[in-house]
């Protein structure tokens, strides 16, 4: 197990390389000027000022070298200064994550409970009432974008039915409601479908029916063994799904002025702070492929069958 997280770690290192050299890549190369950026609402400023600021931030250099100095700063734990705030880029997004690690907290929470057994009930009364009613809605929720999703969520739950804040508080869970709501019809719709579809495939297996012959009953069967396989698909939907609800929380953080690392990328690309919009990507790659990591481990423990080479899985 340690060799395989070794050689999986050592794996990881061109991949994170190569997204930095992309993102960097991208930032240099688009169409607007950070400095012109930063002083258009100052009127006319001579080219000169402006000069000096790109010399300062170091964006008169070619393009290798500035790559080079920025990923020896990541390396070693300096992403650099805002453009914007002049804050430390590490210390902003440090401040920003702990809010957007609680969205997703709650979502994921909240998509397990609901999905779960919404799938497991559909699947057990295949092609009943139920099952239809459950499919129907888990396709409406699945075609629903999370903007308008949440914007809906915003009129009936705040505006008519005055439940809920509409904008985030800090130290108030009330606010992160609908905004985990946002995140989780998508995901719970999506979860449903795939875990209707697993149980399905476990509940059609010979040991499931040799099972009912010798008496077992429905519940057992479900709780001992069809579940315990289910598990092992919801750790791949959540490992999968990282990327989508990464990205995602930028929008719904948007809408609900969360402030989180989402926003704060948001914000970053509308006044375009190059340094903080490098370290989002960086580190939400960073966080995707540790969840992906940590999926794997924890296919070895839920299900013996699973064994790694020294080479990967």
């Amino acid at each position: 197990m340690k060799k395989y997280i070794f050689s999986r770690l050592i794996q990881l290192v061109p991949i994170l390389i190569g997204i930095t050299f992309l993102t960097f890549g991208m930032m240099q190369f688009a169409a607007d000027d950070a400095v012109d950026i930063l002083y258009e609402q100052s009127g006319s400023v001579a080219e000169e000022i402006k000069a000096a600021k790109r010399a300062e931030l170091g964006l008169d250099q070619p393009f290798l070298i500035q790559y080079g100095n920025w990923l020896k700063g990541v390396v070693t734990g300096d992403m650099g200064k805002s453009f914007i705030s002049g804050k430390l880029v590490f210390e902003t997004f440090a401040e920003k994550l702990p809010a957007t690690f609680e969205l997703m907290l709650v979502s994921i929470l909240l998509t397990i409970f609901i999905a779960t057994p919404l799938g497991i009930l559909a699947a057990v009364n295949q092609n009943k009432f139920v099952d239809y009613l459950i499919r129907t809605f888990s396709f409406i929720g699945n075609s629903l974008p999370n903007f308008f999703v949440g914007l809906l969520l915003i009129y009936v739950l705040a505006l008519k039915l005055n439940l809920l804040p509409i904008m985030g508080r800090p130290n108030d869970f009330s606010s992160v409601i609908m905004p985990a709501l946002t995140l989780t019809i998508a995901m719970g719709a999506k979860y449903t479908r795939q875990i209707r579809a697993v149980v399905l495939e476990e509940l059609a297996k010979p040991y499931v029916v040799g099972a009912k012959s010798r008496g077992v009953g429905e519940w057992t069967i479900l709780t001992k063994s069809v579940l315990r396989s289910t598990l092992i698909m919801i750790i791949t939907l959540l490992a999968l799904s990282m990327g989508s609800l990464l990205g995602g929380t930028a929008i719904v953080e948007t809408i609900f002025m969360w402030d989180g690392v989402g926003k704060m990328a948001v914000d970053a690309i509308l006044t375009r702070d190059y340094p903080l919009i490098q370290a989002y990507v960086v580190w939400m790659a960073i966080i995707y492929v540790m969840m992906n990591l940590a999926a794997d481990l924890l296919y070895h423990w839920l299900d013996p069958r699973v064994r790694y080479s020294e080479g990967g899985a």
